[in-house]
């Protein structure tokens, strides 16, 4: 029951990534007119390939993440585009993450004459098409791979043309045991999944600062998706004498980690990562109450900023309503991505797009401010949403900045 719950909401969203893919292919009717990346001139439109998963674990992230950035697009060329140039979107479905699939996108998306390419939210995944776009100058984009693997630490000398702009797990797990210092938690159980780098940096990162700041953790279970042991793992942390469980976690687990602790009475708060964000998993018996996440926006209709709550009725009218914050990730990258091209003097080579992304410092766009260094290519530094669910009912219940990035 646990599992199908998960699927389920992952259905839901692949909808809306086909749903996103529609909205981001409206220049294939012109791709006839258009000429290659090689010879597009200053004039010509800035195009963006964008490989997504439509259908598998990664579409409840990238789809909502490209309908998002399709918007801000449409909005910036109807402002002008970027010192007068277009911005298009041209996608390729990599069809549930199939590493061959992965790479004929690269090759079909790179060869059709994108001169950035975007990549899935999370870089095991994602590497495929980072490392054909690297390896030909080509800057790659993730709107919201969260560790600092998309860079040099995982591809080398050429992976100085790789950046996210989703927030490095070292950032996000600081910034939760920042918001767990805050509510007066001094006790911890780590409940960590270990399908991915991601989840898993996200748990050290916050047990590295919840420690530094004078907390204990008083329990550590792992776990993970699709190894059916996420129970058990459950039954040792109803045992623990925590005052929050953290963890990072998505897909069926989720769900199925959050009811079964509430199945054995545990009142207990539960912190994830913004993995956890949105209200779509839900359980109606029981229903989830004293939970938490830290994300980038509320889409619970009261996001503090007007900019922000402005993208999601503009999503919800376009079919794609949000389900989660990743979303704004998508949008935020768009904004980084077009002040790099403005300070590199309209230059879409992937040397001079890094020499200035590598400089972001407290650069503003709509997903808050961005940093980024040579040693970190993942946004650090960013202002946090924290939301809550109490009754299956979402609301966000205030900010939080991770004050600093600690090493894990």
């Amino acid at each position: 029951m646990r599992g199908r719950i998960g699927w389920r909401a992952v259905a839901l969203f692949a909808a809306l990534a086909l749903g996103a893919a529609a909205c981001g292919g409206d220049g294939d009717d012109e791709a006839a007119e258009q000429t290659t990346g090689a010879e597009t001139t200053a004039e010509g439109p800035i195009t963006i390939g964008w490989a997504f998963d439509s259908s598998g674990q990664m579409a409840p992230f990238d789809g909502p993440a490209l309908a998002a950035a399709q918007i801000r697009v449409d909005q910036i060329n109807a402002d002008g585009g970027v010192d007068g140039r277009d911005l298009r979107i041209e996608t390729c479905d990599t069809q549930n993450n199939d590493p061959s699939r992965a790479r004929v996108c690269a090759t079909t998306l790179l060869e059709g004459g994108a001169d950035i390419v975007f990549v899935t939210c999370d870089v095991d995944f994602a590497t495929p098409v980072v490392q054909e776009a690297i390896s030909q100058g080509t800057l790659a984009i993730a709107p919201c791979i969260g560790t600092d693997q998309m860079g040099p630490k995982r591809f080398g000398e050429a992976g100085r043309l790789a950046f996210s702009f989703g927030n490095v797990a070292q950032d996000e797990g600081s910034a939760m045991a920042e918001f767990a210092w805050e509510q007066g938690w001094r006790t911890a159980a780590l409940a960590t999944n270990t399908l991915l780098v991601y989840f898993q940096n996200v748990v050290q990162a916050f047990e590295a600062r919840f420690t530094e700041l004078g907390g204990e953790i008083v329990a550590k279970e792992t776990y993970a998706t699709g190894a059916d042991n996420v129970d058990a793992a459950v039954s040792r942390l109803n045992q623990a004498n925590a005052d929050v469980v953290v963890t990072s976690t998505a897909f069926g687990e989720l769900p199925a980690l959050v009811s079964g602790l509430r199945a054995l009475g545990s009142e207990t708060p539960i912190l994830n990562s913004w993995a956890g964000d949105g209200t779509y998993w839900v359980t109606d018996d029981p229903p989830v109450t004293n939970y938490y996440s830290v994300t980038y926006a509320s889409v619970f209709g009261d996001d503090p900023s007007e900019e922000v709550r402005e993208l999601i009725q503009a999503l919800t009218d376009a079919g794609s309503q949000p389900g989660t914050g990743g979303f704004l990730a998508g949008a935020g990258a768009i904004d980084g991505v077009v002040e790099a091209i403005r300070r590199a003097d309209g230059s879409t080579e992937g040397e001079a797009l890094a020499d200035e992304l590598e400089g972001f410092e407290d650069v503003e766009t709509i997903s808050g401010n961005v940093n980024f260094s040579p040693e970190l290519h993942t946004v650090f530094g960013r202002e946090y949403r924290v939301v809550e669910i109490q009754g299956n009912q979402g609301k966000y219940f205030g900010p939080i900045t991770a004050k600093t990035v600690p090493e894990i």
